[in-house]
């Protein structure tokens, strides 16, 4: 005789066979409702330029009816920006989510315990010293923000990881690791260093289809392992020996969530350079939104993509003159940053 349960909000289950999935109604409708702006914020972005468009035009040249100088607008020159604001913006919010569930804290973000940071150096090298391709600039990223995970937490590693230590830790490695892309601009050639610090602001500009289907399908490849890991993932959010108890293996859950946190990063630093605050801010946001338990990646995805595409439409169309995204995600991040800072303390008291 079945019963059921009362999860204390609606759910949604879907059934294939002997697999069940639920799902909270409110997230479901918070996720659609996001994805709906996502859409038609995207089809702003592409009418928007020095060269004007209509939704007609828009949506024509996606499905194939324009030809001619409307169709390159939009395909060639305007698409790749949109589509790549998307995709790294939800790379970004599934970072920040794992970091913030995995450590139980909302100031876990790859860019404060320094990951972003140690992306953009190992990224920065292969551009300075070895001049590589986009796949080099990528295994350099990925390189450095592993090599940079790893100190971290060898650093931090004290009978175990707290959060707190991690934070602590992870922001002087950021601030050294900032020292040592500071040092390497100085000691390079003029046109390289400026052309690294313009992409150390983390920018659109230039984004090319290559790198959106190269940066799109790595990003999609490492969706998925971190799907399979959000159970465990929550169960870690009760403490490691609850999760433990619950059969979860506690260091292979962390390891792989680690990996595929520190991938995602380097993924989207290897194309736009450091974009901040995005993975900080968009777990947050959806958290409120959706209201769940915890952190949950695909509303985070969500809030991350249409949190990076607001940023980049804001910083080229409403900011006096074009500014690279990473500035407007910087203004927007440090103003969320100093509010949780100041909400935090006040709990305290």
């Amino acid at each position: 005789m079945s019963t059921r349960v009362d999860f204390g909000r609606r759910m949604l289950t879907v059934r294939r066979g002997q697999i069940a999935v639920r799902l909270e109604w409110r997230a479901v409708i918070v996720c659609t409702v996001l994805v709906l702006a996502a859409a038609c914020l995207a089809v702003l972005a592409l009418m928007t330029g020095t060269y004007p468009l209509g939704p007609g035009q828009v949506i024509s040249a996606l499905t194939g009816g324009e030809t001619g100088l409307v169709h390159d607008i939009v395909v060639e020159w305007r698409l790749p920006r949109v589509a790549a604001a998307l995709v790294f913006g939800a790379a970004l919010g599934t970072s920040g989510a794992i970091f913030q569930s995995m450590l139980r804290n909302p100031l876990a973000d790859p860019g404060i315990i320094g990951f972003s940071q140690g992306s953009y150096t190992g990224a920065l090298i292969v551009i300075l010293l070895v001049n590589g391709s986009y796949a080099s600039v990528a295994g350099g990223a990925l390189l450095g923000g592993m090599a940079t995970a790893v100190g971290v937490y060898a650093l931090a590693y004290r009978q175990g990881v707290q959060g707190f230590r991690l934070i602590v830790v992870g922001i002087g490695v950021s601030a050294m690791l900032g020292s040592l892309n500071t040092w390497l601009m100085l000691k390079a050639e003029l046109d390289q260093a400026m052309a690294a610090a313009a992409w150390g602001a983390g920018s659109l500009n230039g984004v090319s289809w290559d790198q959106v289907v190269i940066g799109g399908t790595c990003v999609l490849a490492l969706l998925l392992p971190a799907g399979m890991l959000s159970r465990p993932m929550r169960q870690m959010e009760l403490g490691d020996d609850t999760a433990a108890a619950h059969g979860v293996r506690v260091p292979a859950a962390r390891l792989g969530l680690v990996v595929v946190g520190v991938a995602l990063t380097a993924t989207v630093t290897a194309a736009t350079g450091p974009i901040v605050f995005v993975s900080l801010v968009a777990p947050q946001i959806a958290r409120r939104l959706a209201r769940t338990a915890g952190i949950t990646l695909t509303p985070a995805a969500v809030v991350g993509a249409l949190l990076c595409l607001a940023a980049d439409y804001v910083a080229q169309h409403i900011a006096p003159t074009p500014l690279p995204v990473g500035i407007i995600t910087v203004i927007l991040g440090g103003g969320y940053l100093g509010w949780l800072l100041f909400t935090e303390a006040r709990k305290r008291l």
